[in-house]
């Protein structure tokens, strides 16, 4: 549409501006000195909401962040669309790797350097300026609702009770989430599919306190070492999983499907060069495309223990810890892979040692269909924004809420995100281009009119 591409012509200057003052504000979910932070997030997404149109907006609080909903209806019998984002970021540290603070937004290249710039402000933003500009034009041919949360990057532990309690409000016929990566700028692809995550956190414990390394070393376990080896073990020299039980329920693709994922543009060269490594790994028998979408895996995230102040502490530590998420494909269920986890580490703990596994998060895997009504108004949306057809593709990453949406709303979830793999998202450096924020308002609001086509 003629009067989309000049509105955003004509705004794209203060379109950008407002999501530079959204990303100054450390919305920290995970660390509770931020969360007077995440209060200011929650109340600029109001105001960002009401002033773009919508008839109404409120912040629920909850036990941990608030979760703000908003809508514009303009006519209930027009169809109703979903759009689910949210406000918080993971934390930025390393704070050294950073080439400018995480909070404070720079503008380099086309990009936008800013904690959760791409992961997910950039692109919560796009559905806040979408709904502005189709009011301004008159365009608007659907009701929206907004379901904006605190807590994604901690698990959504709120969100459950509150979709719960509050169906009638959230009810609509498909539900747009702008939280996943397209190929390339000039290759789009809409997301099909999320592997599943399921989180634990490990504590092993030798002695009874820390101890004289050169008086105790030999004679007594250490369990940093012990940890190091466990964790290990959990994979062997194919990169096979050996948990036992583990892939018992893991979905697998026919040649046809292997096949079809294959064909999505990939530079195996070019992902080694951008990632600074000289080889990939992961389970024998499948490539870096199916490794990193249909297959599961264990991964250590975090390990530590014993001294970690500058210079030499000679100490045997009297505990070791680390962080662990195993990703799931379909059919896996997080907490039979939980159950699965906690019994066999503490089956192949040694007796010098004592384990506790704490069984975190957890989050199911999603397969969508192609033939979905917001598929395909997807695809025609961003069919007509980019000049490409969109290759449906699937993502290593988790979103659980698409699981809980299905569950408790019925409703299928298009996953119609603009962020590239090379975005730095969760690592120093997270950046977003001014190219994918636009051309995201764009293809969102080409989607309203596609969908509102389709439900005629």
């Amino acid at each position: 549409m003629k009067e989309i591409d000049a509105y955003i012509s004509k705004n794209k200057d203060r379109f950008i501006n407002e999501l530079l003052d959204f990303l100054r504000i450390p919305s920290v979910s995970a660390d509770s000195k931020f969360k007077k932070d995440m209060e200011r997030a929650a109340e600029f997404v109001k105001k960002s909401l009401l002033a773009a149109g919508a008839d109404k907006v409120e912040i629920t609080p909850t036990k941990l962040h608030p979760i703000v909903y908003g809508e514009k209806i303009v006519d209930k019998k027009l169809p109703t669309i979903l759009a689910y984002g949210h406000y918080d970021v993971q934390p930025p540290d390393p704070l050294n790797l950073w080439h400018s603070p995480p909070f404070e937004p720079v503008i380099k290249d086309g990009k936008i350097y800013a904690r959760g710039s791409c992961d997910d402000k950039g692109q919560v933003y796009m559905h806040v300026k979408a709904l502005e500009m189709l009011l301004k034009i008159g365009k608007l041919p659907c009701n929206i609702k907004f379901l904006i949360e605190g807590e994604e990057e901690v698990g959504s532990v709120s969100l459950g009770d509150y979709v719960k309690k509050n169906k009638k409000k959230l009810a609509a016929d498909v539900i747009l989430i702008s939280d996943t990566d397209i190929i390339d700028n000039k290759v789009p692809s809409i997301n099909v599919g999320l592997r599943g995550i399921a989180g634990v956190e490990i504590e092993v414990t030798g002695p009874n306190r820390d101890l004289h390394s050169g008086v105790y070393g030999g004679a007594v376990a250490n369990p940093i070492t012990i940890l190091c080896e466990m964790i290990a073990s959990l994979k062997d020299k194919d990169g096979h999983i050996t948990i036992p039980g583990f892939y018992k329920d893991v979905k697998v693709l026919s040649a046809k499907d292997r096949k079809d994922l294959n064909s999505a543009p990939f530079n195996l060269n070019n992902y080694k060069k951008d990632l600074g490594i000289k080889d990939v790994t992961g389970e024998k028998g499948y490539t870096t495309l199916e490794r990193t979408s249909i297959r599961p895996t264990v991964e250590l995230n975090g390990i530590w223990g014993g001294y970690q102040g500058e210079g030499s502490k000679t100490v045997i530590a009297s505990k070791a810890f680390a962080k662990i998420t195993m990703r799931l494909v379909p059919n896996q269920s997080p907490d039979k892979i939980l159950e699965l986890f906690k019994k066999h580490f503490e089956k192949i703990a040694p007796k010098s040692v004592s384990v506790k596994v704490t069984l975190g998060h957890g989050g199911d895997p999603v397969l969508l269909e192609t033939t979905s009504p917001g598929y395909i108004a997807a695809s025609k949306a961003m069919q007509e924004s980019f000049g490409k057809k969109p290759i449906p593709t699937r993502s290593g990453g988790s979103i659980p809420i698409v699981a809980l949406f299905k569950k408790e709303l019925g409703n299928d979830s298009v996953l119609l995100g603009f962020g590239l793999n090379s975005d730095n998202i969760h690592s120093p450096n997270e950046h977003y281009g001014i190219f994918n924020y636009l051309k995201g308002i764009e293809t969102i609001a080409l989607f309203h009119h596609q969908f509102a086509a389709l439900s005629k």
